[in-house]
């Protein structure tokens, strides 16, 4: 389970925010992937699929908006839409039926990419971020 801490803030309240319902709705997911939770399973990752998409549509926006090179964060986002949507076609396909390993395997994927989404990734915007108002917005 990952909390919220200021250390991950990005300097964006827009982009914070997004990556504070993104890591809730990752709890939200582990739990029910620990729980082995066939049933509300497959419409929360196809909650958290649609909010990647959003999220990551709104840090492009801002990112070229502020003149960030974004190149590396856009693949990073591609690669991590594809392995997410691995990882949701096989959750939905076993409907709840996995060993402790695979919900161990599944729930690491999800928490260790949001932190390293954030601090390897995102971080790397804080400087330039910090240079706007904290409530930036593209137009």
């Amino acid at each position: 389970m990952q909390k919220w801490t200021d250390d991950l803030s990005v300097g964006n309240a827009s982009i914070d925010a997004d990556h504070k319902k993104l890591i809730v709705m990752v709890n939200g997911l582990e739990t029910m992937i620990k729980a082995r939770d066939g049933f509300a399973l497959p419409q929360a990752l196809e909650q958290l699929e649609h909010y990647l998409n959003v999220h990551f549509i709104n840090e492009e926006k801002i990112a070229q908006t502020v003149n960030f090179p974004f190149g590396k964060n856009k693949l990073e986002h591609q690669y991590v839409l594809t392995e997410f949507q691995h990882m949701k076609a096989e959750l939905i396909a076993k409907n709840g039926i996995w060993s402790d390993g695979a919900a161990e395997h599944y729930s690491h994927f999800l928490s260790d990419w949001i932190t390293d989404h954030v601090v390897k990734e995102d971080m790397l915007m804080k400087p330039v971020l910090q240079t706007y108002p904290y409530d930036f917005k593209p137009d």
